[in-house]
């Protein structure tokens, strides 16, 4: 299904998309860069509203969101979009190339939302918001019907649309791939400050938590793993940082981050962050959540599994600190 997009504007002989920072300027009969928007009879519009490429019932600690209802689980779906080029990626098959996809009205949604035991939606596999307007329609109804809305997202929005879907979003995960704006310019067809400005942006909307990828040999030193981490912590020393090990996928084949690595960055992060974790990667140090004040064990993971036993109304239940947690 295909509806016309909201940001837009018309030029002669092309119209130029508003969504994220590429300002895709899109000639008569082609797409843009996330191939989610065509233009035609010179109007632009959204094409991918409602298709959907997969439909799950996850753990909400897989988007990942460890501080967000821990333990429940989240109806998930994908849009077959995405406006990064990342050649690591583990979704390439439905990001970066057309899939086969069935649409899912916002009516359809609500409907398989309420017969199962799902605490809402999460868009996410790909780049959600590629599918702005359905979004917009989509979420408005699961609130309205007592679902909450969970985005995972690489964040690369401009400032005016993405304030318009923040109302509607109770949850995000951002990646951030890097702390280096070459890196995502050259390397991964991305735009680091428009990232930095929505993690800036929906810390004070809703809650945020934020993803780092290690790739080998391309953010994996020890200084930007460091710079990464300040930045993170000029945010928020609340923010929950996960940390999560690279392997082999798509058009990237260098060999898996080496845990040594990512035990450094958990290990650095600690020091100035309050939640950190690592994904990808065996251990429980990695996965469970401490006290920040007394080092009480607040909630155990396992698989994807969270148990929570050391909280009380979002307080540690020993000490009675205030723990970033939404339950």
């Amino acid at each position: 299904m295909k509806v016309e997009a909201k940001y837009y504007e018309v030029f002669e002989g092309y119209v130029q998309c508003k969504l994220c920072p590429h300002k895709c300027k899109i000639l008569p009969g082609k797409k843009g860069i996330c191939r989610a928007r065509v233009n035609e009879d010179n109007k632009l519009w959204a094409i991918d509203y409602g298709e959907t490429t997969s439909i799950a019932l996850d753990p909400i600690e897989k988007k990942p969101l460890y501080h967000f209802y821990p333990g429940s689980q989240i109806l998930s779906i994908a849009c077959n979009s995405c406006n990064m080029k990342c050649p690591f990626c583990q979704n390439w098959e439905i990001s970066q190339m057309d899939a086969s996809t069935q649409y899912l009205s916002p009516e359809m949604l609500v409907r398989i939302h309420k017969e199962h035991p799902s605490l809402g939606v999460s868009y996410t596999y790909t780049e959600p918001l590629m599918w702005f307007e359905y979004l917009l329609d989509a979420a408005k109804l699961i609130r309205e019907n007592g679902g909450k809305n969970v985005l995972v997202t690489n964040g690369m929005i401009n400032e005016e649309p993405l304030r318009e879907l923040l109302p509607l979003i109770d949850a995000m995960n951002i990646d951030l791939k890097s702390i280096n704006p070459d890196v995502y310019k050259k390397k991964l067809g991305g735009d680091l400050d428009t990232v930095k400005r929505t993690i800036e942006i929906s810390h004070k909307y809703c809650h945020v938590e934020i993803t780092n990828l290690i790739v080998t040999g391309l953010n994996d030193k020890p200084d930007a793993i460091d710079a990464l981490i300040d930045y993170v912590a000029s945010v928020s020393i609340e923010i929950p940082l996960h940390f999560s090990r690279y392997y082999p996928n798509y058009k990237y084949t260098k060999p898996p981050t080496p845990v040594d690595i990512l035990f450094y960055a958990y290990e650095q992060a600690r020091k100035r962050l309050k939640y950190v974790y690592l994904g990808n990667i065996h251990g429980e140090d990695g996965s469970n959540t401490y006290c920040p004040k007394c080092g009480s064990l607040l909630i155990e993971r396992m698989y994807f599994r969270a148990l929570i036993k050391g909280l009380k109304n979002s307080h540690c239940a020993k000490c009675g600190e205030k723990i970033n947690v939404v339950l």
